[in-house]
This record gives C-alpha cells, structure tokens and sequence, in this order.
C-alpha cells in the first residue's frame, strides 16, 4: 500500500494497515449511497490510500481478486468520477488513481442522478395536468369527478414546484454555486 515500508517496524505498519482497513471498511459499506457494490467501495479505498496509481494486476493483488472484477469495480468507479485514468511514462498498463476531490465526486453524482430522476417526475407529472385538463374540459366528466380532479390537479402543481426547485438546487450543484451557500470546510 504504498510508502517505502523499509522504514517502518512491522508494528508501525501493522497500526497502519488497521487503521487503513477501518476506513476502507466505512467507505466502502457508504458506497452504497452511490448505488456501487461493497467490493467496488473497498476497491475505492485501497486506491484513496495508494501512494500512486494502480494498475488492475496491482489492484487484484492487493485485494486479492480476479482481473475481471477489479476490471468492473474500476470501471463503475470511472464513470461516476470517483477514479481517473492516468498516464505514465515508461508504463503500458492502464493506470488508475482516485479522485480526492469528493466535494466534486458527490455534486457530479447526485446532479445527474437527481436530474434523471426530475427530468422523469416532470414529464409524468405534465402528462397528468394534461389529462386533467382533457377530463375537465369534458362535458361527460361528472361534478364530482371535477371536484377531484381540481384537487389532484392542485396537488401536482405543488409536486410540479418542488422538482422546479430542486432543478434549481441541482443546477447550483452543476456550476458550483452550492459553496456559495454551503462552503466547502477548510482543510
């Protein structure tokens, strides 16, 4: 895991390691927050804790897991931004790091995650009014039916105001205007 462990007694890096494993093992169990597997959350770990970047063979070494796992767990990782792909010199292996920006990895994921998930609710909520609309412009529909439909109709615009709005908190995450209103902490 990195460092020139010559240096260290085998207890100072006994202390290490645990206290290492502690941290991966939290991370990974919250990764789920992210929709990302136990194994691809401790796979996050060991690479936050890596001196420098990894290679897949490296990665499946140290966790003792196949190619083709470590593989899945990286590639899930790069697409929501938590892992970059870098190049070195002198390698012909693929090699990867973590993206210690986490202030970032949450906003990029949450946006898309919370847009996908407005962008649906509003055009079911507009296909509703709409059909709303048809029934009340009926002269079949019955008052009673009306009298509910008004209420519904009521009901979704509030719905309709909240995913506005958390379009709008969704785009302050996108452009960074979030840590105008909830700074990032100092280091």
């Amino acid at each position: 895991m990195g460092l020139d462990q010559m240096q260290w007694s085998e207890e100072e890096q006994d202390v290490v390691q645990r206290i290492r494993k502690r941290v991966i093992e939290v991370v990974g169990r919250n990764m789920e927050l992210y929709g990302v597997t136990l194994s691809t959350g401790h796979l996050y770990g060991l690479l936050f804790f890596a001196d420098k970047p990894m290679t897949l063979d490296e990665m499946g070494s140290e966790m003792q897991m196949s190619k083709t796992s470590m593989s899945t767990g990286v590639r899930t990782l790069l697409d929501l931004n938590m892992v970059n792909k870098v190049w070195e010199k002198g390698s012909r292996k693929d090699l990867y790091e973590v993206e210690y920006d986490w202030y970032q990895t949450f906003t990029d994921y949450f946006a898309n995650e919370w847009r996908r998930a407005v962008e649906s609710n509003l055009q079911a909520l507009r296909r509703a009014m709409k059909e709303i609309d048809r029934m009340l412009e009926s002269p079949e529909t019955s008052e009673f039916v009306a009298e509910v439909l008004k209420k519904d109709r009521e009901k979704i615009r509030q719905a309709d105001s909240y995913y506005r709005w958390l379009d709008r908190l969704i785009d302050a995450m996108e452009d960074g205007a979030i840590f105008d209103l909830v700074p990032r902490e100092a280091e």
